[in-house]
Order: C-alpha cells, then structure tokens, then sequence
C-alpha cells in the first residue's frame, strides 16, 4: 500500500476546455485566454511546472472556481509555439494526480496550493489486479479493432507500461469519450476501481459500435442497392432512347411514389401499390398493360385516404338545417340528431345504415341532402334502380382493358372526404342477372363490421368505409333480400296528410316555383283554399311532386300573362283556378246520404295514399253462385270466399235462411272496375255487405272498416292504417272500425285528424257487425 506522504506545492493553474490531461500522457492544446497565458509565463520562469483542470462546461468563456474541477494533474512543460493570433500552442506531459486546497490568487493569473494524491491499491485488490489488468488489455484490443481511428500501436505502447494504474489512464485518455467520464477516471486514486471504471467504459463504448456498425452496414447497403438500380435504370433509359422511345418514365413513377408516400398508408398496402407503380419500369410505356398502371396509380392518388371533414357538434343547428329543408319527417329527423349526440359523447361511432321506406315523392332523396348540410359532410349519391352488375358495385378487375372502379368508390373519390352521407338511392329495384348479384355485393358495403376493409376489384387493397353514414331509399322492403334487409335500420315515411302538403307547399313549393319562373311573392299569391283544391282535385298521391307540377304549371301561365301586360298581380284562389288549371280531374269518394243495404265502405291502401273502397252486394234467387267483379286479386277473392264460409256456420245466428248458399246466387261487386284491387285488408268490410244484403239490414254510411277474416270471424291486424284513415276523413267518415291489434298503429295518425274520428277496435265478426248495421229503432 502506497501513501501519498502530503506533498503540498504552489502552482499556476490553467483550466481546459473539454481537455483532459492523465498521468504519463503526453498532449498538446492551445492557450488563447489573457490569465492562462500569464499562468504559463510564470510556470516558464520557475520550474516549468503547471497544474490542469478542466472545466465543467466548456462554454464558460472567464470561469470562477466553482466552474471547473478540483482534481487535475501536475504537468511538466515540453514545449512553446507562439501562433497567429495571439495564440500559444503548448505541449504538456502529465506527472501526477492533485487536488487544489486553497485559491492563492485569481489575478494577474490564477495560483493554487495543490496537494498530489498518490495511487491506492489496497489489500484485498491485489489478488485481482492481475486478472483485471488482463480483461483490460483485451477490451481494449477489441475496442481498437473496432473503433478504427486510433492506431493499433497504441495498444503495444499500454502494454509495455507494466503498471495497471498507468495503463488505464494511458487507454482513457487515447479514448474519444466525454470529458466527465474522463473526470470520474481522473479522481479514481484507487487503482482496482480505476481500472475496474475504465473497463465498463470499454465495454459500453465496444456495444456503441456494434449498433454503429450494424447501422453503418445497413446504410452501406441501402445506398448500394440505390446505386444498382440508378446504374440498372440508366441502362433502361439508354436502350428505350435506341428505341425510339423517349418517355421520362423515371419521373412518372417518381411522382406518383412521391404523391403515394404523401397518403401515410398502411405498410402492407403502401408495399404493394409501390409494386405496382413500379411495375411501370418493367412494361413498354405505350402498351395497354400500361395503361392500366397508369389509370391505378391516379386512382390511388385521387381518393380521399384519411381525410375527414369534421361533423358539427351544434344540435341545434343542426336541427335548424333539417326543419329549415323538410317539413315533418320527425323519425327521420330524430334519428340523426340522436347519431349526432352519441358521436359528440362517445367521440368515435361506426355511421348507421338507415333505410327510408315510403311511397314516391314523400323526399326521401332530398332529406339525404339535408342530413349531409346539417352534419357538415360531403354528399355523395348512387342511384341502384336497374343495376344489374355485380362491377357495378365492386368494379372490374384489371385484367380487362378499360377497366374501372366501381361507383361507390367514384362517387367516394368525387365527394373528396373518407366520410361522406352516402346515398342508395332505390335499393328496392336492384337486379340480378348473368353478371352477379349487386345486392349481394353491397351486404359488405352495408355492414358496419365489414365495410372497414371494402375492397374493390380494380384497386385491390382495402378503404375504409366504416366512418360513412350510409343512408337508402326504398318504396317497398317487399323486394329488398332479406339478410340486406337485416342489415339497416328501417325508418318508415308515410304519406303526407293534406295539412302537411298544405304546409310544405306554403313554405317550399310555392316560394320555389316562383323564384324558377321569375316571379316575385308581389306578382303572384296562392290562397290557402286554392293550394288545398290543387291537393284534392288536381293530384292523386303521397308525396308532393304532382303538387309542385302544378304550381310551377299556374305560375307559368302567370308569368305569361304578365309579360303580355295583361296583369301586373295575380291572385290565384278557388274561384279562378279552372282557369289556369282545367275542370277537376279527381274527385275522392263522398258518403252518401242513408245508409243502404249491402252497401259497406271499407278503406284501401295504395301506392299514392289511401282511399275508400265502396263494395257493393246483391243476392238474387239462384243455384249458390259467388260472382266477383272489380278486377280482384286472388288473395280479396280468398277473402271474400272465407267471410262466405264464416256467415254459413253462423247463419242460424245471425238470422239467415242456413240453404242460402244452394237457393241464391251472390254479387259481390267493387266500382272502378278497371284498377286492379288485391290484399286481405278488405275481408270484414265484404264479409258485412254480404250480411246486410242476406239480413235486408242496412250498413250505417258514416263508418268505414278494415281488416282480415278468418273462417271462425276472427279480425286480423293488415298495414296503412294511417293512409286509410286519412282517406276516410277526407270522404267525411266519422267512425273507423280496426282490428284491435292496429290499436298502435293510431298514434301515427295525425292528432288533428285523430280527434274528428272515433276509433273502435274489433276482435271478431260479431263486434264488427254490432257497429257496422243499422240497429232498428
């Protein structure tokens, strides 16, 4: 064990800039700062000897003494250069350890007492020194191999040294590593720790490289590979100009990587569009194969890949738009505000499929629009009646020339975002045929869990669509598939009442059509008495387009009459409107003024709206004959034959000769003889005409009925109750029989009418015909 014997002396000092100066190592460094060099004057004139620190931070420009480190070394100087600037160039060999014990002075230059610090190897650390000394040498030689800067004779002149604690400062300081590691080394005196330091630096250096070499190797290889393909498509551009072929397909395909680059894709699908854009280098640039890269790659580029338009949270804006465009319509409206308020509070929700069913004209299509406005999302729309190709759907695969996306993704591409209001319009009359089945193709587009990967024919790699809000339109689900059908959310719109087509056509269809023909609200007005006879006289149907038909065609005949000066305003009312119109051309059934045998009023749906149904009864003496007329269906002759069927087995009931079926002949009779009738929803009203004429009792006029018969008199539910009721209103019935089961069905009748009417809910024959015929006074 070796004692440091508190040798004390007085130096100049000097402090380095991210310079560190060990024992027995020879360095040279430049002195630029006014007090370092008169430190080195001073240390020139006595003994030629100077102690070094080094600074914590190299930037300190004039440091104090709490900016530099206390342990440095004790250095003989070798040599002086003066050079340009003011500048002295000195070469220094390292003699010992010290450590400063006390500031003598800081001006003219700084000067300390120094007390050398002698090395330790304590008892226990002599056994293992010699085997540290060895793992020292070896790391070292590997670092060496390594690192590649430092020569390999460095590695003879540490191993000539002999001495483990002088070795390990001669290896520290050939090391390229940061001066506070070299620091922690520097004030190790203890020569097993030293060492053991130096030894964990090597290695973590040793481990540094690796990973640099293996990177190194990497780049190396990445710029080779560049370099191959430069040289391989120098060679191509050569051979292509012999050939007279002089397109720059470099830059082509350079611009599309470029742009495909720009989309942050997936990794497995940007890896195989580049395959394909690359393909382009491999293929004769006018040929068709090229073409069809060409027509991809600016597929890819074009679509919308991770572009949202973002929805607007405003509720009550939102709900303004909706109001605003569309009067009535509170499912339809109710259903998208709810969407909303689910997306605002869970912050990510797949977009619905939801499906308006309902008659023409009712708008279904235009409230798609509406719904698109009122969240702030692009519109995009595909009209599916009469498609009968599956590549319709999916598109067509590139094999064949002239090939395409399909739809969806061009009307995705057209609207510009990843989220559009999508809309199928007519889902109902999709097709099939030898070409595939649409409506199948689309079972993937319309499913939430799918339809985040849709993957067209033409483009073969996956979209997402799970973030579009697909909205169809249908005028019957009857002849939707039923799995597509399972697929969306049915949201019926019914017919509108008059009072909703008077409101629609106040606030929409009249301002409109006088703005498309020139006219101004001065110029012509309609009377509310003349809108409602242009409903009840001029059109037949559920929704409004007659209606808007006939306004533009008044406003038409106005604007004409005013360009001729014949008018300046025009006041349209019940009284003139034959004049721009013509006579009535329908007139709805009325009731009449008694009630009459054999005569029942029953109530039809159909595709414009309800209507009342007057059927008629004769019995005459004859051999049992049922004769039907009206253009009948076989399910309203099924019917018909099954209320026949039920008045045989209550005859002796309801007072009715129980032969009549062998002695008489029935005439079941339905005017309007040539529109085809057909539907089980008329049975009771037929089953009580046949009662009335068979009992000479008659049916009261004011009440109407419908419903479905069953052999033992039971009264089944049927559909349109809303339209039949509404029909029976305007034909001025005050009481509507129902089958008990269509008690909710009420509630959709409009309150208005709901409170004219009286409902009475029947669950068999004998309660239909207790309201239906006359009771005798």
């Amino acid at each position: 064990m070796t004692d440091s014997n508190n040798i004390f002396r007085e130096l100049p000092v000097i402090p380095l800039r991210g310079v560190s100066v060990f024992p027995n190592s020879v360095i040279h460094f430049d002195v630029g700062r006014e007090k370092s060099i008169k430190a080195l004057e001073e240390a020139m004139i006595t003994e030629q000897t100077i102690f070094l620190v080094t600074q914590k931070d190299a930037e300190v420009d004039l440091p104090t003494p709490d900016d530099y480190y206390r342990i440095g070394t004790i250095a003989e100087i070798k040599q002086m250069l003066k050079m340009p600037g003011e500048i002295v160039r000195v070469l220094v060999e390292g003699v010992c350890r010290a450590e400063i014990r006390e500031i003598i002075q800081e001006s003219p230059y700084l000067k300390c007492s120094v007390e050398e610090l002698a090395d330790v190897i304590s008892e226990d650390g002599e056994t293992e020194i010699e085997a540290l000394t060895r793992t020292l040498i070896d790391a070292f030689d590997e670092y060496l191999s390594m690192e590649g800067k430092i020569p390999q004779e460095a590695l003879a002149t540490v191993d000539t040294l002999g001495n483990p604690a002088d070795m390990a400062d001669a290896i520290i300081s050939h090391m390229n590593v940061r001066t506070d590691i070299k620091q922690e080394v520097l004030e190790c005196v203890d020569v097993v720790e030293r060492v053991e330091k130096v030894i964990k630096i090597l290695n973590d250096e040793i481990e540094i490289l690796k990973i640099e070499n293996d990177i190194n190797k990497k780049v190396r290889g990445q710029i080779n590979k560049n370099q191959k393909e430069y040289y391989l498509r120098e060679q191509l551009r050569a051979i292509q100009e012999e050939l007279g072929q002089d397109e720059n397909v470099d830059e082509e395909v350079d611009g599309y990587l470029k742009k495909l680059k720009a989309l942050k894709l997936p990794k497995k699908t940007y890896e195989k569009i580049e395959t394909e854009i690359k393909r382009l280098y491999k293929v004769q640039p006018s040929s068709a194969e090229g073409g069809v890269i060409r027509t991809y790659a600016d597929w890819i580029v074009a679509l919308p890949w991770n572009k949202y338009t973002k929805d607007s949270n405003d509720l009550d804006k939102a709900e303004k738009i909706l109001d605003e465009d569309h009067y009535g319509m509170e499912k339809v409206k109710e259903r998208i505000l709810e969407y909303l308020s689910v997306k605002q509070l869970s912050g990510g929700i797949k977009g619905p499929i939801l499906c308006l069913v309902g008659p023409p004209g009712v708008g279904k299509t235009s409230i798609a629009k509406s719904v698109a406005r009122a969240m702030n999302r692009k519109f995009a729309r595909m009209s599916l009646g009469g498609v009968r190709d599956e590549a319709e759907i999916r598109g067509h695969r590139r094999t064949y020339i002239g090939s395409m996306p399909g739809r969806i993704m061009s009307a995705i591409r057209d609207a510009g975002s990843s989220n559009p209001v999508f809309l199928f319009d007519e889902i109902d009359k999709v097709g099939a045929d030898y070409k595939g089945d649409p409506a199948a193709a689309l079972l993937e587009v319309l499913d939430p869990e799918q339809n985040k990967e849709f993957t067209d024919h033409f483009l073969e790699v996956p979209f997402d669509l799970s973030k579009v809000l697909f909205i169809t339109t249908a005028n019957t689900t009857d002849t939707i598939p039923r799995p597509l059908l399972d697929r969306m959310e049915i949201i019926e719109i019914s017919s509108y009442t008059e009072e909703e087509k008077v409101e629609i056509a106040k606030r929409y269809l009249v301002p409109k059509k006088q703005k498309d023909n020139g006219l101004s609200s001065e110029q012509i007005s309609f009377s509310e008495s003349a809108i409602r006879d242009i409903i009840n006289y001029y059109t037949r149907e559920s929704g409004v387009r007659n209606l808007e038909r006939e306004i533009s065609n008044v406003c038409r005949k106005a604007a004409r009459k005013i360009v001729q000066k014949k008018s300046d305003k025009i006041a349209v009312n019940s009284r003139n409107l034959t004049g721009y119109l013509g006579r009535h051309r329908f007139l709805y059934d009325t009731i009449g003024e008694v009630p009459e045998v054999g005569m029942a009023t029953g109530l039809a749906w159909t595709r414009v709206g309800g209507e009342t149904l007057s059927i008629e009864t004769s019995v005459m003496d004859g051999t049992g004959k049922l004769v039907l007329t009206g253009k009948l269906g076989d399910v309203m002759q099924e019917s018909a034959k099954a209320g026949i069927t039920y008045i045989r087995s209550m005859s002796a009931v309801l007072g009715i000769e129980t032969a009549f079926y062998k002695d008489k002949d029935i005439h079941i009779h339905i005017p309007e003889g040539a529109i085809p009738k057909d539907g089980p929803s008329a049975g009771i009203t037929m089953c009580t005409s046949v009662v009335s004429a068979l009992t000479g009792v008659p049916v009261r006029n004011d009440l109407a009925m419908t419903g479905e018969i069953t052999l033992r008199g039971k009264v089944l539910p049927v559909g349109g109750i809303k339209e039949k009721v509404l029909a029976a209103h305007r034909a001025g019935i005050r009481k509507i029989l129902l089958p008990k089961e269509n008690e909710r069905d009420i509630d959709d009748i409009p309150e208005n009418v709901r409170k004219k009417l009286e409902f009475v809910l029947m669950e068999n024959m004998d309660q239909v015909l207790e309201e239906a015929l006359v009771k005798e006074q």
